[in-house]
């Protein structure tokens, strides 16, 4: 009888959800925003885009303003940078910093740079929100500064 509770501890562990692999969340949003950077310089504003959670939630603050909706975004960058006839500045991010909250959630610090030829027009902190959905980061708030000119 000595035995049924170390089968049943046995058992237990047997059936226990496996593990999920956390990855590596500091490389997976690194590359995400490379892959971001690289759709915006090619002109592709849906690639861009679809690193941002798609729903009326998702917001983006920056010059004392916020926008709520993804497809708001879209429509605000589509305007601004992508238009026919607008110059859209190659973009390039730099001193990234992660910090990962749970298994899904991380927030990101990092600094963008627009450049044409080889001035800088734009360039400035931002600090992003993160969530893993699927395979994939998706950023839930961008909240990005300006550096004075």
């Amino acid at each position: 009888m000595r035995r049924a509770p170390y089968a049943v501890l046995v058992a237990l562990i047997a059936c226990r959800a496996p593990a999920i692999p956390l990855g590596d969340p500091p490389k997976e949003i690194a590359a995400m925003l490379q892959r971001s950077a690289s759709d915006w310089n090619r002109g592709d504003l849906t690639g861009f885009m679809g690193d941002y959670a798609n729903d009326s939630l998702t917001s983006y603050m920056a010059g004392g303003h916020v926008m709520y909706g993804w497809q708001k975004m879209y429509d605000r960058y589509q305007a601004n940078y992508f238009a026919p006839g607008k110059s859209r500045d190659s973009l390039s991010f730099d001193e990234l910093r992660v910090r990962v909250l749970t298994p899904d959630f991380a927030y990101a610090t990092a600094r963008f740079k627009l450049s044409k030829r080889d001035s800088v027009v734009a360039s400035g902190p931002f600090t992003l929100v993160l969530q893993r959905q699927g395979d994939r980061w998706r950023i839930l708030h961008d909240h990005t500064s300006s550096d004075s000119k």
